[in-house]
């Protein structure tokens, strides 16, 4: 969420900014600012209201004091009428508040000046290409085939259990998603995130601070008994551990790691884009996250983005780093970085990992703040995440491009988890 203070200060720089998202918000602050006005000019009749009484019944308890009893009791029934004043302005400024609430989240994070113009993914700009996509051949089994001719992933076993979109991993499939997670987080332990376990599910105000909700509550699940939501990703619970916490500058940044089931009610449509593991319900995902100092979250980014790249060589994966366009940048994002890996069988590229910096909006939604040394105040740190990496499109990608005649081959930085080098 924007910060109020920078809406009044900029209101006019902040439409024009977020016209490179394609969505015009110029009623939105309009409506802000005046609400806000109106919010001050009430405060301000408030707190004179709130003194006159409070000058009142120091001199009501003055007169008492001196037995002036009668006197006293005259003024006493006079303020009946400034408390209920009180009592309509306390009304007024809480309506102004919750009004000015509902519009500020309607607004989305700025974003950062590199971001390019465009409306949709293909607008994206290519930060860095692959140099070496590998050949594809019409003899490729894409990875839905592969899967049932090898039996390590059952679809219809899922659908069964619970139904489409929920995979049963099975044998070496199980094993080589296993090995996926444990080798992600290894390398991401290593590179200074400490791992954490959260839960899976999440309260309301958890998934506020994120910003799932309100706009998102219909890609997610709902328990409705409980009033909780399943994931959608480890971006949620991992957040809002920092939620209403004020942090020391010298203890930033804050780098967590963790691995869980992630929960996505997207719709289903045909065709292979959505086919096999391209897009599921349920699914495995690493993320990594941090909480950092405002002046060094872009130098953050960058390096965030170099140890997911890392992981993709280790991987021996053909990738591309995109930098997206304000059309297909999220609501809450400023900038985000998508790296891709080449299907051979599906000869396309598979989205596996968004890289991304929210700067404070989450923070200022989160209420996280970092509190200086030689400052009195306090100040909203910025939050960064990134897939490190999503398990479902690596596998799929994995099978395809590493298919012999043999089997599928596994990649040399993966044996030591998986304690096989072939899927036969």
């Amino acid at each position: 969420m924007l910060e109020l203070k920078n809406i009044i200060a900029n209101s006019e720089k902040i439409i024009e900014a977020l016209k490179i998202k394609n969505v015009d918000v110029s009623d939105i602050v309009a409506e802000i600012v005046d609400v806000d006005a109106k919010r001050r000019t009430s405060l301000q009749q408030l707190e004179e209201k709130q003194a006159f009484m409070n000058s009142l019944s120091k001199e009501i308890g003055q007169l008492f004091r001196e037995g002036k009893t009668e006197e006293a009791n005259n003024i006493k029934a006079k303020t009946a009428n400034l408390k209920t004043e009180i009592a309509e302005h306390n009304d007024e400024v809480s309506n102004y508040n919750q009004r000015l609430e509902e519009l500020l989240i309607q607004l989305p994070n700025i974003p950062h000046p590199s971001v390019p113009a465009g409306k949709t993914d293909a607008d994206n700009i290519i930060e860095k290409d692959c140099l070496n996509v590998p050949e594809t051949k019409d003899d490729m089994i894409p990875h839905w085939d592969l899967l049932t001719k090898y039996d390590i992933v059952d679809f219809e076993l899922g659908t069964k259990i619970t139904g489409a979109g929920f995979p049963v991993y099975k044998g070496k499939g199980a094993a080589l998603q296993r090995a996926l997670i444990s080798f992600f987080l290894d390398e991401n332990i290593k590179a200074g995130y400490e791992e954490v376990l959260p839960p899976i599910v999440v309260n309301e105000d958890s998934a506020y601070g994120t910003g799932q909700l309100p706009d998102k509550e219909g890609q997610m699940y709902h328990v409705t008994g409980d009033n909780l939501y399943l994931i959608p990703t480890a971006e949620v619970p991992v957040t809002n551990i920092y939620r209403d916490v004020i942090l020391q500058e010298e203890n930033l940044p804050k780098k967590n790691t963790a691995y869980t089931p992630c929960f996505r009610r997207e719709a289903g449509s045909y065709g292979k884009d959505v086919r096999g593991l391209n897009r599921l319900h349920q699914f495995d995902k690493v993320e990594v996250v941090q909480v950092a100092h405002p002046d060094k979250s872009y130098e953050i980014l960058n390096e965030m983005v170099a140890h997911v790249e890392a992981i993709l060589i280790k991987l021996e994966l053909p990738y591309r780093i995109l930098r997206l366009c304000g059309g297909d940048l999220s609501f809450t994002s400023a900038l985000t970085f998508d790296f891709e890996v080449y299907s051979v069988a599906q000869k396309r590229w598979l989205e596996v990992s968004s890289v991304s910096n929210f700067e404070s909006y989450q923070a200022n939604r989160l209420k996280l703040r970092f509190k200086s040394k030689n400052s009195k105040g306090t100040t909203l740190a910025h939050t960064l995440n990134g897939s490190a990496l999503a398990l479902p499109r690596i596998m799929a990608a994995l099978l395809e491009n590493n298919q012999t005649e043999k089997g599928i081959r596994i990649p040399d930085a993966l044996v030591p988890y998986t304690r096989f080098d072939l899927i036969d």
